[in-house]
């Protein structure tokens, strides 16, 4: 009995060794790899340069290393963004921009106060938090736009939108800053900060005449 005991014990301590030495064994060789590419992955650091030896950006030339651009795929859009922009950084394309209308409808209070936020991170910087053009770096940069004057008021909201897409005189583009969403965004809100359109002059007294007669032709005479 006692010696059945002792083969017992010797044959549970060997089967212990052997699962402890199996795993130890199995975490240096792991065994047969179904799909090596995934298990050793070359990762790539997003904004870190492009090594020759793993990566490269030249599609007529790849070898046998990885193409990679870090471009999204041709015809493709990102979620929740509006369609691209395609008219040309030209004097054309910027007549063009004219005919474009702004693809967003009437923006509610939530929106626009977000796109005033945007205003003022961005452009309030120059054009000032009310688009006058006094904002603190006016002086420093100078001829910057008085979204207010009548030139604007009378821009396109196109036109308007090409200028932030491209840049335009002393202004930057702003297209990496904020989404072509945003850019519409602040087009809207611009408008709040412009004055509103007159009324042509002499159309007031028109109306008034035209409603004037016809009081008068709803009056007997006597």
């Amino acid at each position: 009995m006692k010696k059945n005991n002792i083969i017992t014990a010797f044959i549970l301590l060997l089967a212990a060794a052997s699962v402890v030495t199996g795993c130890i064994d199995s975490k240096r060789q792991p065994g047969k790899i179904y799909m090596p590419d995934m298990t050793y992955s070359r990762a790539l650091e997003t904004y870190a340069l492009l090594n020759d030896t793993v990566f490269t950006d030249n599609a007529s030339n790849p070898g046998h290393e990885i193409f990679y651009n870090r471009k999204p795929v041709i015809g493709t859009i990102a979620v929740g963004e509006l369609f691209p922009y395609t008219l040309p950084n030209d004097s054309n394309g910027y007549k063009l921009s004219a005919e474009v209308k702004n693809p967003l409808a009437p923006l509610d209070k939530k929106d626009m106060y977000e796109a005033g936020r945007l205003f003022n991170i961005n452009c309030a910087v120059c054009h000032g938090a009310t688009g006058v053009a006094n904002g603190p770096l006016s002086t420093k940069i100078g001829a910057i736009a008085n979204l207010t004057s009548p030139t604007y008021v009378a821009m396109a909201d196109g036109t308007m939108f090409h200028s932030i897409n491209y840049g335009k005189n002393n202004m930057g583009s702003y297209a990496s800053q904020l989404s072509r969403k945003q850019r519409w965004m602040i087009i809207q809100y611009v408008r709040t900060l412009q004055p509103k359109a007159e009324t042509p002059a002499g159309m007031a007294s028109v109306k008034t005449d035209s409603t004037d007669a016809k009081k008068d032709n709803g009056i007997k005479k006597t």
